[in-house]
């Protein structure tokens, strides 16, 4: 499937409203209908799982293809179907019911999608946690959701062993590649219940436990990043994943139907496409677009012990990866590296990346980089189950300043300050519903009714759609600044020094001012090789935006810009640096 905007005709010969109706209409790959989901009619996709089992027990249709490689150790479909099956009737011996919460903390191990769907198919919620977070932020997130098990990794267990009193509902806890039982009564080996990868293809083929699951149970809790207060578990249906899982092809069809040409007939004996994974599978990114998005097609992850450019090529060449990225400044380090010319890449497809704001100079040296592979962006949230727009190929090199449209199972308004829809090209905050999006918070009902009201979601996000229904995201409503009464979005400025050629990563923040209440400032880290100064990065944005909004002070950062694991920069640790500069 080519999706190269380099070797496009005429584009497009197909209206954005023309490709949706083609795609969702009756006998379509994409056909939609309307279910009634807590008494509000929703659109889905018709033909998704009705559940995240059904998605898992689909994989018998490739059970031979490698499913997930680390390092040195693969793992095919079968073998992991089988794992994650025999850790389900463990949970359900353990005592684990419907509805009980099991928790995963540990980096991207192939036991982290074990632990995940053995969770699912033995009825619990489950419930991962940010592998990044402290043994305090790990008791949190245990206490809070109540977890019953919890499943970890050697790092992890040796953070939580001084938390578990403040874990009163936690009864078990499974460990892997720990070494050794630890003293406390309640951890036990992972490995003793369904061995080490390299055993799973001998576990038994058997049937998942017999447990009652609708499409619209609770099935998972992702926290926010709480970059405001702790952190919000978003409550996410078994429909919310299924529904995110098999959007990933929908926007590569799109632009094959606005290029002109025909939609291919599903091929089982097609090469297995390969996504170089980058971002934490504890992230909805991760999780529900990959993971999932990898089980519902057959694909093949590539899993990184940490980010490295390099070690990112050498798998990209030896796995054939067709799909690599991540955040933005992930994308500008493959493309920039001095040793790129080493590797043979030619197997990318896609280059696709979200979480900060990128560049246009971006898209053009994807294309002109990898000619065969198409850039590709996308807006969502942990409350939107990740992927609510999409935007890849000729149409993000046309409107590469946009995040996409809405996926047709969900809609999008602007309203103003009181909550008023507003016309086409106006800015306002934007608001979200569908079938992705989760149905409220983990018993904080006063946040749930703040931030969700029939079925509509509060973005946070301020925006703009065009007339075709393309969303703009203008910038955080938390990441304003007012400097002497003028708006200032950090976005619009980050966005203008991402113009610079020297520019690889930058944030924006505010710093404190007696009169003016506070001013901008920026962190920006350099592409290798390439210099710039403090007054010329200033110069450069004031020859392109207003005098106000330009930076007062631009601190220069060897490294790329510190992020969360969901890929937002901390730009609480930025303002710190300026801090210790003064």
């Amino acid at each position: 499937m080519s999706s190269n905007p380099q070797l496009a005709g005429t584009w497009p010969v197909m209206s954005l409203a023309e490709a949706h109706a083609r795609l969702t209409a009756p006998g379509a790959p994409f056909e939609t209908e309307t279910r009634v989901i807590r008494g509000i009619p929703t659109t889905v996709w018709k033909n998704a799982p009705p559940t995240l089992r059904e998605l898992l027990l689909n994989t018998r249709a490739f059970a031979d293809r490698t499913f997930v490689v680390y390092e040195d150790e693969r793992v095919s479909y079968d073998a992991f179907r089988r794992a994650a099956i025999a850790l389900a009737h463990a949970l359900v011996r353990d005592g684990v019911r419907k509805g009980d919460r099991v928790a995963v903390a540990m980096r991207n191990l192939p036991e982290w999608p074990v632990a995940f769907y053995g969770a699912l198919l033995a009825g619990a919620i489950v419930t991962p946690l940010n592998a990044w977070w402290t043994g305090a932020e790990l008791e949190y997130g245990l206490a809070d959701s109540g977890s019953r098990v919890a499943i970890v990794d050697a790092e992890r267990l040796d953070r939580i062993l001084e938390h578990l009193p403040g874990c009163p509902a936690l009864e078990r806890i499974y460990a892997s590649r720990a070494g050794g039982t630890a003293a406390e009564p309640r951890v036990a080996p992972l490995e003793s219940v369904i061995g080490c990868p390299a055993d799973w293809a001998a576990l038994p083929d058997q049937a998942p436990p017999q447990v009652d699951i609708d499409p619209d149970d609770d099935a998972t809790i992702f926290y926010t990043s709480g970059t405001t207060g702790k952190p919000k578990g978003a409550l996410g249906t078994h429909r919310n994943s299924t529904n995110v899982a098999v959007a990933g092809s929908f926007s590569p069809m799109r632009n094959l139907l606005r290029r002109g040409e025909p939609i291919p007939a599903p091929d089982p004996a097609a090469p297995q496409k390969a996504m170089l994974l980058a971002v934490p599978f504890f992230h909805v990114t991760g999780c529900m677009a990959v993971l999932n998005g990898a089980i519902a097609t057959g694909g093949k992850i590539v899993l990184m012990h940490r980010w490295d450019a390099l070690r990112g090529m050498e798998l990209i060449e030896r796995e054939r990866c067709t799909a690599a990225g991540g955040v933005p400044t992930i994308a500008w380090q493959i493309l920039e590296h001095p040793e790129r010319g080493r590797f043979d890449l030619s197997s990318l497809e896609n280059v696709n990346y979200g979480g900060a704001p990128a560049s246009p100079e971006l898209v053009r040296r994807i294309g002109e980089v990898f000619p065969l592979a198409a850039p590709g962006i996308g807006w969502g949230m942990t409350e939107t189950s990740s992927t609510f727009t999409s935007h890849s190929a000729e149409e993000y090199v046309m409107r590469p300043d946009s995040s996409g449209p809405a996926l047709p199972i969900g809609e999008m308004k602007v309203v103003d300050g009181h909550g008023r829809a507003l016309p086409p090209g106006a800015t306002g905050e934007l608001m979200a519903r569908g079938a992705n999006v989760v149905r409220g918070y983990w018993n904080k009902p006063e946040a749930t009714a703040q931030t969700f009201a029939d079925g509509w979601l509060r973005t946070g996000d301020i925006a703009r759609l065009d007339e075709e229904g393309y969303v703009y995201i203008v910038d955080r409503m938390k990441d304003m600044l007012i400097r002497g009464g003028e708006n200032i979005y950090c976005i619009e400025v980050e966005s203008t020094l991402y113009e610079h050629p020297a520019v690889m990563d930058a944030a924006v923040v505010g710093l404190a001012h007696k009169t003016l209440g506070e001013e901008p400032a920026a962190v920006i880290s350099l592409k290798p090789g390439m210099q710039a100064s403090e007054a010329e990065l200033q110069d450069f944005v004031r020859t392109r935006l207003a005098a106000f909004k330009v930076p007062v002070r631009i601190l220069i950062y060897q490294e790329m810009l510190p992020r969360n694991a969901n890929g937002k920069i901390l730009k609480s640790n930025l303002r710190k640096l300026f801090d210790a500069a003064t």
